[in-house]
This record gives C-alpha cells, structure tokens and sequence, in this order.
C-alpha cells in the first residue's frame, strides 16, 4: 500500500465520528490507484485527506457516494488540484470554543487573547456566543448555543471570561465577511453534518459587525511581536496565548520551542491538541485518568485539565488516581 493510501486509510478512521460521507470517500481512495497517483502528483502537505475534500466541495462535487463522487473528481481534476495547491485547511470549528472556555476560566481576568493559527478568528469571540455545560443553565446569551455534556470530576465554568484585547495569527487569514473566505469555510465541513454549517453560520453572522483581528505570520515567528503589542494595548491583562488544534501543523522543534517562547512573552499557553503534539503533557498524563478519554487533551501551561471531543461536545475530566483506584478531586487554583 502506498503512503498516501494508507494515510487515507487512517483518515478513515479519524473521521468515523464526524462524518460517514467522508469515512466513505477515504476508504474509496485507498483502493482507487487512478485517483491516488493524481493525488500524489500533488505536494505532500496539498494531499491531505481533509483538503482534498473541501477542494473538491469547492469545485461542486457532489456529496454522494463514493462512485459518483469519485468520477466527478476525476473528470475535474484539473479545477480541484488547483484548489488543493493554493488552500489549507482552516476549519474554524466554534465549537472548540469550549474547551477553551473551560481553561480561560481557571484564568484571572481581565484577558488579552492570542489564537494561533486562527483562520478567520472565530474562537477569538468565544464570548459573544453561549454554553451550556450539562443541564446547568446558559452562559451567556448570543448565538450559536454551544453545548457539552461532561463526565468524570471536574468544574465547568459559572462565568463568561473578560477579554479585553484579541488578536490572532494565521499564515492566510481569513475574513468573515469576504465571501469567497465565507464559503472556503463552509467547503471545509462534512456534507452530512448540517448542524456544524448552521453553527458555523451563525458564528459568522455573530462576528460580521466586528470581525477580530487576524495578522498575517508564522505562529512562533510573530508572536513575540504580537504579544508585545498586547502587552502595550491591554496593560495589565493577562496574556493567554491558545493552539485549538493548530500544533499539528508545526514541525517538531516549533512545537517544542512554542511554550518557552509563550513563557518569554509573560503568558499563559493554554492547548486542545493531540496528546502527544505538546511536548510534555503526555508524560503528566501519567496518574491521571478520564471516564471517556479521547485522542485530544485540553491542557493549561502543559499541565492536561480534560479530554473532549474533536468539536467540543463531550468533556471528560482528568483526576489523579488514588489509592483504592478512584479519582480524586482536583486541586483548586490551576
């Protein structure tokens, strides 16, 4: 099996919970050798599975099945490989929202925040939607309602957060009022989840009025300059710097130089990646147990606080294990 197959292959699997349709038309490239020797015509990081998807939504494929999904890419593959040349991905799921939420909390206010990797700054204005965490009543009252459900030992948050200044940092931002970057953003979704293209939709309408600020840069590069400017704007607000998802994009050494460089600019560095994408947090894990664990692990300054689900829907808090195996109540004042 050639490494492109196979990385559709484990693509198959990762997408097993967010979209069947897309689960499908994975599992259909692994066999298909027409379509993958197009593929790897591409450069490498242009033949992502995800990219290649909205590439071909953004050209007009058809949501079906594999078969006729298939043909149409292929008959207009010289359209869809130009997209996949020229994009990336920058899914700007809201609901990602809440995990940071949850560590802002544990945060004292008020807040200058910095997104990294931040496409069109949609996580930037977590606080003019609303929440709810279980059964607890909303925070908040501006749409979309974001809403988790959380198990295991932990507090959700009782408040929304005070920021005060935020900027992002993306490579190619995006505007939430240009048109074409509106519809890049709805081509990056699964076809058959509605409920995230309303969502989407709404936190576009949230933000059209006043759309945050996202500077064009290398996330390690820019951010000392940006935090500076943060320093300067918002004088005594503190500087929490977040990576919802983005760290899988930077090489190694920028993962591992990134939370250094948050402590040099005198910030908080709050994470919801992948476990093992932020050096150190694996190995804090240790000890440490969830009711439902998932591949992503919202830490604060390297330290894991929860797993949650891709898409923030399901929260499951770590605890340290005690003695007759049970979990034990967090310590305060993280």
């Amino acid at each position: 099996m050639s490494a492109t197959a196979d990385w559709y292959r484990r693509a198959a699997v990762e997408l097993a919970v967010t979209s069947e349709r897309q689960v499908d038309w994975a599992l259909g490239v692994t066999g298909d050798p027409e379509l993958l020797a197009l593929i790897e015509a591409l450069p490498r990081e242009h033949r992502q599975p995800s990219l290649l998807f909205a590439a071909a939504a953004w050209c007009g494929a058809p949501a079906a099945d594999y078969p006729r999904w298939r043909d149409w890419v292929v008959a207009h593959w010289d359209d869809v490989a130009d997209v996949a040349r020229t994009r990336r991905t920058q899914t700007n799921e809201v609901g990602r929202c809440i995990p940071l939420l949850v560590a802002l909390d544990r945060i004292p206010g008020p807040i200058a925040l910095l997104e990294l990797g931040a496409a069109a700054g949609l996580c930037l204005a977590l606080d003019r939607y609303s929440y709810r965490f279980d059964d607890d009543p909303p925070l908040g009252s501006g749409e979309p309602l974001l809403a988790t459900t959380t198990t295991g030992v932990g507090t959700a948050p009782t408040r929304m957060p005070e920021i005060v200044w935020r900027r992002g940092i993306d490579l190619h931002p995006l505007s939430p009022t240009a048109p074409d970057d509106r519809r890049w953003l709805e081509a990056l979704l699964p076809p058959d989840r509605p409920a995230r293209l309303a969502r989407l939709r709404a936190a576009l309408a949230a933000v059209a009025d006043d759309p945050p600020l996202v500077v064009a840069g290398d996330a390690l590069s820019a951010l000392p300059s940006v935090a500076a400017v943060a320093a300067e704007e918002a004088p005594g607000a503190s500087l929490v710097v977040a990576s919802l998802g983005t760290l899988v994009y930077l090489p190694p050494a920028d993962r591992a130089a990134l939370a250094p460089a948050v402590r040099e600019a005198g910030g908080r560095l709050v994470t919801f990646e992948a476990a093992g994408a932020l050096p150190g947090v694996l190995e804090r894990m240790r000890g440490l147990s969830a009711p439902h664990p998932t591949p992503f692990v919202l830490a604060l300054d390297g330290e894991p606080l929860a797993h949650a689900a891709a898409h923030g829907d399901r929260i499951s808090w770590l605890s340290q294990i005690g003695p007759a195996g049970q979990p034990e109540l967090p310590a305060t004042g993280t």
